[in-house]
């Protein structure tokens, strides 16, 4: 299984707009988000084992943070021709399945991976009320078949920092994960 590291998206960018269909059939767009206190963008699909290996997590973040104003949401942006698995109908199924309570979104034509230079699934954006970036690290230093537990500890370190309006160390750990499985043509030239 090879690995693709995160790109690292510059500290501080702002957060790039999107309006994506979400799997209840609503288009979903940055401004359904602004009164939140921050936001949490996940790049995600079904069928990554590297994703697979933290759904449950991803699943309690949700839980855990949107009570908190926190908004979360996840987005697939693989070529879902080539890759049926991550489907709309199927992320609809992985949602119910993995207990996401919060909006899954499809980046049909990929534009809003390429606006977040995305890499990997998962690829995590973590921004503040003004919608800076202040985080894009690892979830937590667990991978499949390293025996390290799921914790989240990176992730929820820095959203527990963030909301409590402490500093966010800008040593971070990019995430690893299955690269995003590009449409003909479109692989950016970001890597």
């Amino acid at each position: 299984m090879a690995a693709t590291p995160s790109t690292m998206l510059p500290l501080g960018t702002q957060a790039p707009d999107f309006s994506l269909l979400n799997i209840d059939g609503r288009t979903l767009g940055l401004r359904d988000f602004s009164e939140a206190d921050a936001l949490l963008v996940m790049f995600i699909c079904n069928h990554c084992p590297f994703v697979i290996h933290i759904r449950e997590e991803l699943a309690a973040l949700g839980d855990d943070y949107q009570s908190r104003n926190v908004a979360v949401i996840a987005i697939n942006s693989n070529d879902i021709e080539k890759y049926p698995a991550d489907a709309f109908d199927k992320m609809k199924e992985e949602a119910s399945s993995a207990g996401y309570n919060f909006p899954y979104l499809l980046d049909e034509q990929q534009t809003v991976a390429h606006a977040y230079r995305a890499a990997c699934t998962p690829d995590f954006y973590l921004f503040d009320k003004g919608r800076a970036l202040v985080y894009r690290g690892q979830l937590d230093a667990s991978r499949p078949g390293n025996g390290v537990p799921v914790t989240g500890q990176d992730l929820r370190e820095a959203l527990n920092q963030l909301l409590v309006g402490k500093e966010i160390s800008a040593d971070q750990v990019p995430s690893i994960g299955c690269n995003i499985k590009w449409k003909p043509g479109n692989a950016p030239d970001y890597f």
